[in-house]
């Protein structure tokens, strides 16, 4: 591959750090692209109906750009999911050069800037995640918890905009923040008094966490398939005045 065209590379989850920075040194001029977002690509009906939204998003990205990617890296290990590895078999059967990856850090912790500090929630998760490739040192006032949000970016970020600044980041995004994506006592960790809404994708595992976090700590659980409902508009609201 020539080095000096503006190559795209497709990527999902949180790669690890030293693969981000070989290919940003090898490819300085690259265009990264976060498949796991919702890019309005049509629906190619690869995958069932029922199923995660993230990983369709992933899916149909990659083929709506087919002629575009030149690289996917696919984190394939307990960082991302098993339908991240399926996902990246399914991909290469395709054609797709897909770069496998596992980030397996759990010691080496980063300090929390980002999700313990008053800014606005949806532009925490923004910050979180666009650091995952344009990694810059990072500096945000603090703030004690008024409320929390549990786990991965949602498909429907506008979600994020019900919450006040006060609120702390915590399960899957805040691993990231980390550096630790794998680290699953990281991802249970919640203040036990702070109240939490506890989200996960349809159709993905973390619902199994969800659930059982929102039970133990009297929070809050909502799972959404693609984009919210009035009525799950509605619980979050309701929870986070009464609370």
């Amino acid at each position: 591959m020539n080095t000096q065209k503006n190559v795209k590379i497709g990527f999902w989850g949180c790669p690890e750090r030293t693969l981000v920075n070989e290919l940003k040194s090898k490819y300085p001029n690259a265009d990264w692209l976060d498949l796991d977002l919702d890019l309005n690509a049509p629906d190619k009906h690869i995958l069932p109906e029922s199923y995660c939204k993230i990983i369709k998003n992933i899916i149909n990205n990659s083929l709506g750009m087919k002629d575009k990617l030149d690289i996917i890296v696919a984190p394939i290990g307990k960082d991302k999911c098993d339908s991240g590895w399926f996902a990246a078999q399914l991909l290469k059967d395709m054609g797709f050069e897909v770069i496998e990856c596992i980030n397996p850090n759990i010691d080496k912790k980063r300090p929390l800037v980002i999700s313990t500090s008053n800014l606005p929630l949806y532009d925490k998760f923004n910050i979180i995640m666009n650091n995952i490739i344009d990694e810059k040192a990072l500096n945000a006032a603090q703030c004690k918890p008024k409320f929390g949000f549990w786990g991965v970016p949602p498909n429907d970020m506008e979600i994020l905009k019900l919450f006040p600044d006060e609120t702390h980041v915590y399960g899957w995004t805040r691993c990231v923040e980390r550096g630790t994506p794998a680290d699953v006592a990281e991802e249970m960790y919640v203040e036990p008094d702070v109240p939490t809404v506890f989200y996960a994708q349809s159709f993905c595992a973390k619902c199994q966490l969800a659930k059982y976090l929102a039970d133990k700590y009297n929070g809050l659980y909502i799972d959404i398939d693609d984009y919210a409902t009035n009525s799950v508009r509605a619980k979050i609201e309701a929870f986070l005045r009464l609370s």
